[in-house]
Order: C-alpha cells, then structure tokens, then sequence
C-alpha cells in the first residue's frame, strides 16, 4: 500500500494484516463481509481473519460486546494482525476505546472507502471531493481519530488531506471545508457550461453506472475498439472503483446517431453519505443524461442486491425519470441466464469477448434517435423556413449549399420526414 505526503510524493509502501471484524443485526451478513474484505484488497491490506457478533444492536462504547472485544484482542496478538477492520461507520469515542483495548490500529468501512477513493482520484475535483468527505468525517471525531493517528502514524485513511490536517483545530478544518465547497462549487459551474454545450449541439449522452467492478469501463472501451477508437481508451481493472472520475467519449458509430458515452464511479453498498455529497456534483452530470446503461454482473451470485444499492443511489441523485437500458455484463463466466428478460431494454453482454455488444449499440441507438430517421433533404432557397425547421427538430450530420438548393443530412424527426417527403432525395442523386 502506497502512501502519500501532501504533495503526493511517495513515502513508504506499507503491508497491513487486518482482521475484519462486524456486528450482525440479521442474516445478511456474510455478504457485506465479503465486500469488506474484497475492498481491503482493494486498499493493498492482507485480510488474515474475521470475527462477527450477533447483536440487537451495536455497544455504544466499544461496538461489540465486551466479552467478543477480549476475544478480538487476543485473535489480534495471537496472528499477528496490526490492524482491524470494522465492518459499520464508528464513532471517535468507538475509535478511541477499541485501540485503547486492542493495542492495534482501527478503522471503519467509512475510512477504508476513503482511503481506496484517496489513492484512485486523479484531477483536481476528483481529490477536492475525496478531501471534503474526509475532512466532514473526522470534523466530529478528532477525539478518538485524532488520537490514533497520533499515536500509530499515517496509515489507511491518512491520505488526501493527511495527518497534519487532524492536529489542527476544528476552525481550521471547518475554514478548509468552506474553501473546497466554494471551488467545487466553481467546477460545476464550468461543467454546466459544458452540459449546455453539448445540449446545443444536439448530441444525446449517454452515462454507464451501476455496482463497482461491474464491467462499465470495460463495456466503454469495447464501445471504443469497435468505433475504431481505442487510443482514447479508459483505465479498466478487475477491482473495486478503479474509475472515480467521469470519462467523456465523443461516440461515432458507423451506422448510427453520434453520442457522448460517460463512464461514472462505481457504487458499494453503505457507500458513505459524505461521499455520495461529495461526488454529488460529478454525478449530477448522470442526471442530465438522455439514456442510462445500468451494467450488472451477471456472473456475481447476489447480482440483484447490486443492482438495487445503485438503483437507490441514482434515484438519490437523479429520480427515476431518465431512460435506461439494462446491461448484464460477464455473460462469458455465466453458463446459463436464468434471469427474467420479459421487460424491454434488456440486453445480455460480455466486454471481455466482445459478445452482444453491437446489439447494445443497436438499442442505444433505437433509444436515443426515438421517433427519427436517417434521410437527405434537398431544400430549395425559397422555402428557407423548412431548412429552420428541420434543423431545430432534427440531428443535422451536414449542411452544404448548392446551385438547386440547401442539401440537409442527418436523423430527422419522421414527422418531419412525412411532411417534406417531397424533397427528400437520394444522396446518389446529389
């Protein structure tokens, strides 16, 4: 695990033995451990062991109970572990007692998340939002997190704002909060103009989201090999939010209307509050979307709990107004497809072989273009008007001004195609 100072030199690399440890309120446990630890390899951390507390509810003091921290504190010096992992957001007073009776670092699934989005955020706004939510999540728990960084060092969740931003006072840390809301703030104001942009030019986006590791990154570089772009190819790895910042592909099918593909974070169940706030912004662009590609892995065993924590977020952010199409990714690890397809806008896909994906591109398609056709005009200079109106209803590829008239191509609405039919002409005869 790279470790950072606060101008992103390289410290020291750090290998952390953690035990995963949480409190159960129902049955559904294991599978939100699996996740934990599948985001603690995300973080670089060696996961040796786990321990789980049935309970009604956690130990305002400690989170478990105190006979199961004893026995967490003997797993701890019995393998060696040096830090534990919880598997809930905890308190400062939490933080604070736990190490006191442990002896080992601790932290939370909140500040894992943050550490993962910390060391994966690459522009400016993207490390702005990572430190905002880490600053609102240590602004009420300098007690206990202050401390244990005091005593054990940097480590996971010290990168972003860093060490040094813990030993200031809490007008300090309040004064940065203001400072980067205010410049997030200037950022989105900048994006709005590009949204607007592309609104006048007429060019439908469409935005990938869904569960991290779905395959969203891998399905926007397919998209990208068969357009014969490969050279702006995104980032794309077998792990948890390898994309936190959006990427913007300007999309030219051969056959086809042109759109803008974006690839969003991933999202994660208990994704933290501070964090959806902060990214809030980013994602907002998802919301002025003309088509959501919600990418699902169909290989994964609990793919429908997936699917429903990012429907919540996206409905957090944007409702439930804007179109999608259903993307079952990985259907090359799947030997059957048992799931219900009776709905519309399904589509089964695999990224990895390439599978399915030019159906997909042909749904987009359909989505995007709605009631329009592909047809070439050939309007004369007397009947100006109807070169305003074709223009404004439809997607226009080319204008070109001849001897005979205005020659129009592109996708226009059919309405408009059935009321000018009698200039509609083919391109050979241009």
């Amino acid at each position: 695990m790279i470790r950072f100072d606060e101008q992103n030199t390289v410290l020291r690399e750090d290998e952390y033995r953690a035990i995963i440890a949480a409190v159960a309120t129902d049955g559904e446990i294991e599978h939100s451990m699996d996740e934990l630890e599948a985001l603690a390899v995300a973080d670089g951390v060696e996961v040796i062991g786990r321990l789980i507390q049935p309970r009604q509810k956690p130990e305002t003091a400690t989170y478990l109970g105190s006979g199961k921290v004893r026995e967490l504190a003997e797993l701890c010096e019995s393998m060696e572990a040096d830090t534990v992992i919880f598997n809930d957001e905890l308190t400062g007073v939490q933080i604070r007692n736990l190490e006191d009776a442990l002896g080992v670092r601790v932290i939370d699934r909140t500040i894992l998340i943050l550490d993962i989005f910390a060391g994966r955020a690459i522009s400016r706004e993207g490390k702005l939002q990572v430190e905002l939510a880490q600053l609102q999540y240590r602004l009420p728990r300098l007690t206990g997190f202050g401390r244990s960084l005091s005593r054990l060092g940097g480590g996971i969740g010290t990168r972003g704002p860093g060490e040094k931003k813990l030993e200031t006072d809490r007008r300090h840390i309040a004064g940065r909060i203001d400072d980067i809301r205010a410049e997030l703030k200037r950022s989105a104001a900048t994006r709005a103009l590009q949204r607007e942009e592309r609104i006048r030019s007429q060019i439908p986006v469409v935005a990938l989201m869904g569960y991290t590791n779905a395959g969203k990154s891998a399905i926007m570089n397919r998209i990208l090999e068969m357009t014969s772009h490969e050279e702006k190819s995104v980032g794309s790895k077998d792990m948890l939010f390898a994309t936190l910042d959006p990427q913007h592909r300007r999309i030219t099918p051969e056959r086809g209307a042109e759109f803008v593909l974006i690839d969003t974070v991933g999202f994660v169940s208990k994704l933290p509050h501070g964090l959806v706030e902060a990214f809030k912004s980013t994602l907002e662009e998802v919301a002025d979307a003309d088509l959501l590609l919600h990418v699902a892995d169909t290989s994964y065993e609990q793919r429908d709990f997936q699917i429903e924590v990012a429907e919540k977020v996206m409905r957090e952010i944007c409702g439930s107004h804007v179109d999608r199409i259903m993307v079952y990714n990985k259907i090359d690890l799947t030997p059957e497809r048992p799931l219900d397809t009776s709905g519309a806008d399904v589509v089964f896909v695999s990224a990895k072989t390439g599978e399915n994906i030019d159906l997909l591109m042909k749904m987009i398609d359909e989505k995007i273009t709605g009631d329009m056709s592909r047809a070439v005009f050939l309007i004369p200079y007397s009947k100006g008007g109807i070169v305003s109106t074709l223009c404004e209803n439809g997607q226009v590829d080319s204008m070109e001004h001849t001897e005979h008239g205005t020659v129009l191509r592109g996708r226009f609405r059919r309405e408009d195609c059935g009321r000018y039919r009698e200039y509609e002409v083919a391109d050979g005869d241009l």
